[in-house]
């Protein structure tokens, strides 16, 4: 049983360290070699009926639903009773986590009316539309933990996103609806009026809250070798749900590679990143936090759940896949900026406070 530990646990630490490498390499096999990705995408399990609707079962989004009910199983709730004391700080996330995204998104609809191809704007607006409505990302708690943050505050704001998503959702898709035009505006409302609370309840609240259901039994009778495992078997279902989505669009990009639409397209996504980054900054400084509730809220409201924006984007826009690409991009932006926040702003905050 240690060799076994050991050995996963030393799989899990190369996976920990590398792991943007790793899934920048995932892209490149999507592209180059998608076949195996695209039958991950058709393999049909059968249908359930779940909330009074009938299910299909496939493996991209049973791969999210296991996601989020190993992010569950790491959910102490006792730990939530000390947000308690800073109920506002937990509020103005939440705001920032929504307004934001929000007012970039419109802000870039009227920018891009001057863009020379309709159709582009279009898969950009909608691709941002996914990553805006989607909760806060489980990777923020990792970066969090990097710098030193609150992990509890990092973990009320996903938690809390979480389950406000089928009220926020609808909203920001509805709005991003008003701002698309034609096809893509039809899609955006459809998806906001039943689909998309749909689905966040089936593959994401429900994986979510039974996992914290089940915590106590796993952590208490394994609580070495689960944590480890379940480590492990997250950066594994995560590697092969980005792999299997982006092997529907990144083979045409790479093949025909639009350079200008490709550039246009990198400079929004990041300059999305950074206005969330930035948000978290803002609201810490108007709650006068400390640092350790700064890094929560700069790396919550900087990151979002991209892989439950691409599952959803692959059911419901199945014939819009090039509206993944902002998605992807932001994706792999996130972790990067994230990095340069953790290296430069808590690093920098850490040395400074040390004793000299």
């Amino acid at each position: 049983m240690r060799r076994t530990k050991h050995c996963i646990e030393m799989v899990e630490h190369i996976f920990h360290r590398y792991f943007i490498w790793i899934i920048i390499s995932s892209y490149f096999m999507a592209a180059l070699l998608p076949e195996f990705g695209i039958w991950i995408r058709e393999v049909k399990l059968g249908s359930i009926t779940l909330l009074h609707e009938q299910v299909e079962l496939s493996l991209p989004p049973l791969m999210l639903s296991l996601l989020l009910f190993n992010a569950g199983l790491g959910i102490r709730t006792e730990e939530f009773k000390r947000l308690a004391n800073r109920p506002l700080v937990l509020l103005g996330g939440l705001c920032g986590n929504l307004v934001t995204p929000l007012a970039f998104l419109i802000g870039i609809s009227f920018i891009m009316n001057f863009w020379h191809n309709p159709e582009e704007v279009q898969h950009i607006l909608v691709g941002l539309a996914l990553v805006a409505s989607m909760p806060i990302a489980g990777a923020s708690t990792a970066w969090t933990q990097n710098a030193n943050g609150n992990l509890v505050l990092s973990l009320g704001l996903i938690l809390l996103t979480t389950i406000l998503s089928p009220l926020t959702s609808p909203l920001v898709l509805h709005t991003a609806g008003f701002v698309t035009t034609g096809d893509y505006s039809e899609d955006l409302h459809e998806i906001a009026s039943d689909g998309v609370t749909t689905f966040l309840g089936i593959w994401v609240i429900m994986p979510s809250l039974l996992g914290i259901l089940v915590h106590r039994v796993v952590y208490t009778q394994f609580p070495g070798l689960a944590k480890a495992v379940l480590k492990l078997v997250n950066y594994i279902v995560l590697l092969l749900l980005n792999y299997s989505n982006a092997s529907l669009s990144l083979p045409k990009a790479f093949s025909h590679p639009d350079i200008d639409f490709l550039a246009i397209m990198l400079t929004i996504v990041v300059s999305l990143c950074i206005a969330g980054f930035s948000t978290g900054y803002l609201v810490a400084k108007v709650f006068h936090t400390n640092r350790k509730d700064m890094a929560s809220l700069m790396f919550g409201l900087g990151m979002n759940n991209n892989g439950t924006g691409l599952v959803l984007v692959s059911v419901a826009l199945a014939d819009h896949p090039q509206v993944m690409l902002p998605i992807i991009f932001y994706n792999l932006v996130q972790h990067l900026i994230a990095s340069l926040v953790n290296s430069t702003v808590f690093r920098l905050e850490v040395k400074s406070y040390q004793p000299t």
